[in-house]
């Protein structure tokens, strides 16, 4: 990041953990605005070790909330995901709770406290660890299948660009308390394989994963508009 931006005096660069508040609290000091992103996302991972989860994905949004409350920070907007909503994962139910202590802790701001705002994220795509990538990897190392949980699955897309947007228009516009849900048109897995030119070999559904995601009540994977093989052609391309 430092190569990338320079040594644009505005910037400063820590290493540090979320699992630590003093140092949060120090490199809060002087900011108005904090957005959360830090969080173990690996559904498996979370799977086969939640007690992780439960450190970084909870208690580290605990030290954030008493963090910028420390640092007299204005804002914070945190990140989080689909899949929140009716979670089955460690990773779901670890976010699910954080969403419900950054809501609750605009509740008990007090009148000097920050305001506190959630986002709701698809599958961003090209982010790490997500499926793009990773099938991009393996063809590029000269597999002639990628692996599948199941081609019916169908998964929310999401560019990087929108996922940018999303957390700017809610600085912006938020008054405290929001649990922001973007419209997302969303894809089945196997047209994904399709468009990539890939073969693929079906590996079954594991029990911490769900055939269709949904953000909220009426706005699920299987139902929002779905992506044709052509249009992810074009958006694989941009990644």
């Amino acid at each position: 990041m430092r190569q990338e931006f320079g040594n644009d005096r505005r910037l400063r660069f820590f290493i540090g953990d979320v699992r630590d508040q003093p140092r949060l609290r120090r490199a809060m000091e002087g900011c108005g605005i904090i957005v959360h992103a830090a969080a173990l996302k690996t559904i498996q991972a979370g799977f086969y070790n939640p007690s992780e989860m439960v450190k970084t994905n909870i208690l580290g949004a605990i030290n954030v909330i008493e963090a910028a409350h420390d640092a007299y920070v204005q804002k914070v907007v945190a990140i989080s995901s689909d899949k929140a909503y009716q979670a089955i994962s460690p990773y779901g139910q670890s976010k699910a709770l954080a969403e419900s202590l950054f809501i609750a802790a605009d509740y008990a701001r007090g009148r000097l406290g920050p305001r506190f705002a959630v986002c709701r994220y698809g599958n961003v795509a090209g982010s790490r660890g997500s499926v793009i990538p990773k099938w991009q990897e393996l063809i590029s190392a000269g597999a002639t299948w990628v692996p599948i949980t199941d081609p019916e699955c169908t998964r929310f897309y999401m560019k990087m660009s929108e996922a940018a947007e999303l957390v700017g228009n809610t600085i912006n516009t938020m008054n405290g308390g929001e649990l922001v849900i973007p419209e997302l048109p969303a894809y089945r897995l196997g047209d994904l394989a399709e468009a990539m030119g890939v073969e693929y070999k079906v590996t079954g559904l594991p029990q911490y994963e769900k055939l269709h995601e949904c953000m909220a009540d009426g706005n699920c994977s299987n139902t929002a508009r779905r992506m044709s093989v052509t249009e992810l052609k074009e958006e694989v391309g941009r990644v």
